[in-house]
């Protein structure tokens, strides 16, 4: 007798291209045997769940992508063989919309059911981005000229357009009448420690708009 378990999606924010598909007859046993090893900074989250009858029910899910993408699948080989797994080069918007259709077609959109992040979660997420940013930062530096931006312009903090911040020359703003880089004026807005590096453009914004999506559009 086939027993009832759920197509899975999971999340984490060490590898945020990528998301896992797979089946588990009980989930919460499923991501304490993932959680358990200590070869990844972050744990895995259930992004969404499908509640299927079938325990092979994954293996068709991954039989569909593959058809629709072979190439969204990691495969690796390791001592001459070679590794399929379950992870796949998609966000999770899009394998949500996989399942969606797919219970949508079976009449079971009931079944189907996204998880919202707790704190912790959203913490941990905010933190690999952050350490995402600043390795970016190190092997090539913010400078304005990348931007677009010239001396005399302002920019404002990100989730307060009224905190404008003079732009003095290729890499410091002025604040309170100081000099400051932008991850050092981060650093000190959101009480942190400058040394623990901070990411400084990720928290600015130009005429409405992300510094890194500005740097990003002109370097593309």
């Amino acid at each position: 007798m086939d027993k009832t378990g759920v197509i899975y999606i999971l999340t984490n924010p060490s590898f945020p291209e990528y998301v896992k598909i797979g089946y588990a007859d009980d989930i919460d046993k499923r991501l304490q045997q993932l959680n358990r090893s200590e070869c990844i900074p972050f744990a895995f989250r259930v992004y969404a769940t499908y509640e299927v009858n079938s325990r092979l029910s994954d293996l068709k899910i991954h039989s569909i992508i593959d058809k629709l993408n072979p190439n969204l699948r990691s495969i690796e080989n390791f001592n001459g063989k070679q590794r399929v797994r379950e992870f796949y080069a998609m966000s999770p918007e899009d394998a949500y919309s996989i399942l969606e259709a797919i219970a949508e077609i079976h009449g079971r959109a009931d079944k189907l059911k996204r998880i919202a992040m707790d704190e912790a979660q959203k913490q941990d997420e905010e933190t690999a981005q952050e350490i995402e940013e600043e390795h970016k930062e190190r092997l090539s530096p913010f400078t304005f000229s990348k931007c677009n931006i010239p001396a005399g312009e302002f920019i404002s903090w990100y989730d307060d357009p009224n905190m404008q911040f003079k732009v003095l020359d290729e890499k410091t703003v002025e604040y309170k009448g100081k000099p400051f880089s932008l991850s050092a004026l981060a650093a000190l807005i959101l009480g942190k420690d400058s040394s623990a590096g901070v990411a400084g453009p990720r928290y600015f914004k130009y005429k409405g708009e992300w510094l890194n999506d500005i740097r990003h559009r002109l370097e593309s």
